[in-house]
């Protein structure tokens, strides 16, 4: 069995990674609609996070927001540094409740370890796995691997939504909000 960690030498061929950004309003607003949008049946979620002041608010407000729309109590709240000797222990705490999604507020690198590790260990499922605007980014499937991110979904911080396919990131643009009708003639 080979480890699941990311040699240090891959990790330094994608240079210094971003740090997450607090979130935007319209980021936890997409990130909502992607989970309660028509058809979607999702009730249970598990929220994860990695340690830093942004990611650990990011989830906070999505706590907070996810029961002011009515939606039954998180499960779980899971958090995990952003370097470790292995993540085992916070991927059995991210999997063990099996909700019906799970939401990640964090910071590139260590996501990308510790999806490595969800999917080596435990029956997590990318493909039900939403994230905020940190992780839409492209080195996060490029380190973690091709299918390890696959079909995993979050939002832009300007209120777009991005979707991982066979370890390309695709973004959507926010919807365009069609200006009010405006009267014609004379009055």
């Amino acid at each position: 069995m080979t480890s699941p960690l990311i040699p240090r030498a891959e990790v330094a061929a994608y240079g210094r990674l971003p740090s997450p950004a607090p979130h935007s309003d319209a980021e936890l607003a997409t990130l909502l609609g992607l989970l309660t949008a028509p058809g979607v049946r999702i009730t249970t979620v598990v929220v994860g996070h990695s340690r830093d002041t942004a990611s650990r608010s990011s989830a906070e407000a999505f706590v907070e927001a996810w029961r002011e729309i009515g939606r039954q109590p998180v499960l779980a709240m899971v958090d995990w540094p952003e370097s470790a000797a292995s993540w085992l222990r916070a991927a059995d705490r991210f999997t063990a409740e099996e909700p019906d999604a799970w939401v990640v507020a964090a910071a590139p690198l260590g996501w990308a370890q510790m999806s490595r590790r969800l999917r080596h260990s435990t029956d997590w499922d990318p493909a039900r796995t939403y994230g905020f605007a940190a992780l839409g980014d492209s080195r996060v499937p490029a380190l973690a691997g091709a299918a390890t991110l696959q079909g995993m979904r979050g939002a832009t911080a300007e209120g777009g939504s991005w979707a991982i396919d066979r370890g390309w990131v695709t973004q959507q643009p926010p919807a365009r909000r069609r200006p009010p009708l405006q009267p014609h003639g004379t009055l």
